[in-house]
């Protein structure tokens, strides 16, 4: 695991960031997918899950200073929806993308055969580790500031008609132009009592499964599907 190769990227990492890790094992569990390790034989070898759980806190809490700082007069309702906007899967996504964080990743045969490398769903979750990596290495107020660079973005685009959040109509758009097909939708599964129902829609286009979405509505399950599709479509395109 500790190959040239991977020392390599993982260095080409911290230059990106602009920060050395103190702790580079914090840096490469970061990078370790559940599928990686449950193929070892090694069970001290911990996987990013709870690096993940922390690095989505942080998150949330430096997105939460930073539109403080932004936006001195906004109400609490338009903050939260802000925030929403910044940290939502497909921002983690397109940053994820842009540090080529799946370059670094440790996948198990399976998720390395399905192309896991480049799902969006694994590399939002693997950014949040990373930055729960960083929490822990070198605190919030540094973590911050890293978050500050990464999602500059999206913070500058808040408030603007630039900031996409209708998925189905994107994807929709993108799938006539570049595929002269439309997205279908079939919800493939539903649980839970009446009042607290969990909803999975399944996407495919032309006859192929593209994405799957989960939501407390049809509605959120479709956006999530979409959404998750989209990305995956326009591969390597820039923020």
């Amino acid at each position: 695991m500790d190959s040239p190769e991977t020392k390599k990227k993982l260095d080409e990492l911290s230059q990106k960031l602009g920060y050395t890790f103190q702790q580079p094992g914090l840096l490469l569990q970061a990078f370790r997918h559940s599928s990686y390790v449950n193929e070892q034989t090694d069970t001290r070898i911990e996987d990013n899950e709870r690096l993940e759980f922390l690095g989505d806190a942080v998150l949330d809490l430096a997105v939460s200073h930073l539109l403080m700082e932004l936006f001195n007069h906004a109400r609490e309702g338009d903050l939260s929806k802000y925030r929403a906007m910044v940290v939502d899967e497909s921002g983690l996504y397109r940053v994820a993308k842009r540090l080529k964080l799946g370059d670094c990743l440790f996948l198990g045969k399976g998720e390395e055969q399905s192309l896991g490398r480049k799902k969006p769903s694994i590399l939002a979750n693997t950014m949040e580790a990373l930055l729960g990596a960083l929490y822990l290495d070198s605190g919030f107020e540094h973590t911050m500031e890293i978050i500050r660079v990464l999602f500059s973005p999206f913070l500058e685009k808040l408030g603007s008609r630039e900031t996409p959040y209708d998925f189905k109509s994107l994807l929709q758009e993108y799938t006539q132009k570049s595929y002269k097909a439309l997205p279908k939708y079939n919800l493939s599964d539903e649980t839970g009592p009446a009042h607290d129902k969990t909803f999975r829609v399944e996407l495919s286009l032309n006859g192929n499964l593209l994405a799957a979405g989960e939501g407390k509505s049809k509605k959120e399950a479709e956006q999530k599907a979409a959404r998750e599709a989209y990305y995956c479509l326009i591969g390597d395109s820039d923020l």
